[in-house]
């Protein structure tokens, strides 16, 4: 097995074909899945962001956590082969790539688990690493009217791909990432070992995997809490001229209680103009009902805001009910006068509402384009000086896709998670999703999200990456702060010699001892 691994690393037999060493170590391996030499298609050397292409030597799609198990160990026994766990391809700077490793493709093992139980009168489900958001969510509530509690805003996400990152959409201030809606993992670690794990079994490696990057294992399995899916939406979008005025009603909305407060609150900043991506034309929820901008105040500066807000309800609810209890929330709120869009979805459509727009951008030719995002955590204690450099000056004109903008709770996070969080109790979270056509444009928005990271450093201001992206250790420190320690500590107890998720530039492959 190790020697056929070592004569595709190598290359060193001039009478061997790659296809014949593939075939080889496939037999070797003793796999039920499948060994793609060179990825011929050319999956794994590319990702989302479209700004990284890195060669691996195969792209396995293994049957389950067996097959992954075995070609890990087998990694460990060479000198300096790395595994990459590769989702739905939706990283942005090559994160789940491999530089001659090994690519794991996560999407062949998204049938082997689900499975619906109750534990203590509460339902879960048990998931696939590999199974897209979407069809999770689509099966629970087809068949048990239940769904997950926490989302994403894109839901062709793998369940593996959001866990080792986090998972956070407008839900996230009441029920708190994904990462915080799943009570037990099935893992296979850096050695090559399919490890139960829980908040009380193997906690240290439940908790590290819980948004680590992909480091410590790879998720094969995912117990998520579940409650009642509702029928319908009430998905609304209210319009701020002056940043202080809306963060002041996103903090009020997601510090109440449930019942309170609306199911789902969001936000995202857009420019003072009649751009069709940037600007007016992007907040209409109804094509029928145009932006008003005679309503805008003559004091807005060059951007406005948009608080996006989501009401549930249920099919046997009166629509009077409904209209009276969103009456209510919104009157509570300072939004510009007549300046507001709503629309009635199902709870599914909502849910998936991105899909639409990635239909179509596909038709338009821009979904492939090159994604240079930047998104982060950033303290409350610095968001108006974030705001007013970065939002009203920067980037005032957009970034050709949407910039969000909206609060999270800390004490909803764990603190023996992986992920690095902003000082705090509020933080927000800051997306510049960018849709940039090949070329000079990509580069120039590249140095523009390393010119808003560096003036955040430069000003000492309370902010984490989030989906973070670094060259350096020493950038890695700073990021992790005095998590660092802990997080070294839990690569070289579960990957001592960081075989894993090598594409995230942590650290560095050692060789066996």
């Amino acid at each position: 097995m190790i020697a056929c691994l070592g004569r595709i690393v190598h290359g060193n037999d001039a009478d061997s074909k790659p296809g014949d060493d593939v075939s080889s170590i496939s037999k070797s391996l003793d796999l039920q899945g499948s060994i793609d030499s060179f990825d011929i298609n050319g999956v794994a050397c590319k990702d989302f962001g479209g700004l990284y292409s890195v060669k691996p030597l195969a792209l396995i799609k293994p049957f389950g956590a067996e097959d992954i198990a075995r070609v890990v160990k087998a990694a460990s026994q060479t000198s300096h082969l790395t595994v990459a766990a590769r989702g739905n391809g939706h990283s942005i700077n090559g994160q789940a790539m491999a530089d001659e490793g090994l690519v794991i493709d996560m999407r062949s093992t998204e049938g082997n688990h689900f499975k619906f139980l109750t534990i203590n009168g509460s339902p879960y489900i048990d998931v696939s690493g590999g199974a897209l958001w979407e069809d999770v969510l689509t099966r629970c509530v087809s068949r048990f009217g239940l769904a997950p509690r926490s989302w994403t805003d894109y839901l062709s996400l793998t369940v593996g791909g959001t866990l080792s990152n986090a998972g956070v959409s407008g839900q996230a201030f009441r029920y708190g990432p994904q990462t915080s809606n799943v009570i037990e993992l099935e893992v296979v670690t850096g050695k090559g070992e399919i490890t139960g794990c829980s908040e009380t079994q193997n906690s240290e490696l439940f908790f590290g995997v819980l948004g680590g990057l992909g480091q410590f294992g790879i998720i094969t399995r995912a117990r998520v809490k579940l409650q009642p899916a509702p029928d319908m939406v009430r998905w609304i979008r209210v319009v701020y001229s002056e940043f202080e005025e809306f963060s002041r009603d996103a903090e009020f909305l997601v510090s109440q209680k449930e019942g309170e407060s609306f199911d789902y609150v969001e936000g995202f900043v857009f420019s003072n103009n009649d751009d069709p991506i940037n600007g007016w034309p992007s907040v209409p929820l109804d094509p029928d009902h145009g932006f008003n901008p005679v309503r805008i105040p003559k004091t807005a500066g060059s951007v406005l805001y948009c608080l996006e807000v989501a009401f549930h309800y249920r099919n046997c609810d009166h629509r009077s009910t409904v209209d009276t209890a969103v009456s209510r929330l919104l009157g509570r709120l300072g939004f510009v006068d007549g300046l507001k869009s709503q629309l009635d979805v199902s709870y599914t459509e909502f849910l998936l509402r991105v899909r639409q727009a990635e239909e179509h951008a596909k038709a338009n030719g821009i979904w492939d384009s090159p994604h240079p995002w930047l998104n982060l955590f950033v303290s409350k204690s610095d968001i108006v000086d974030f705001d007013r450099t970065v939002f009203k000056k920067m980037v005032k004109d957009g970034v050709g896709g949407p910039m969000l903008i909206y609060p999270l709770l800390r004490n909803k996070w764990d603190n023996r998670m992986s992920v690095a969080l902003p000082e705090g109790e509020i933080f927000y979270l800051v997306a510049l999703l960018r849709f940039v056509p090949k070329g000079p444009l990509v580069e120039k928005s590249v140095a523009q999200n390393h010119e808003i990271v560096k003036w955040c450093i430069k000003e000492g201001l309370d902010f984490k990456l989030y989906l973070p992206h670094y060259q350096s250790k020493e950038d890695w420190k700073r990021h992790f702060g005095n998590q660092w320690t802990r997080f070294v500590e839990r690569k070289a107890s579960f990957d001592p010699m960081a075989i894993l998720a090598p594409g995230q530039k942590i650290f560095t492959r050692t060789h066996q001892s």
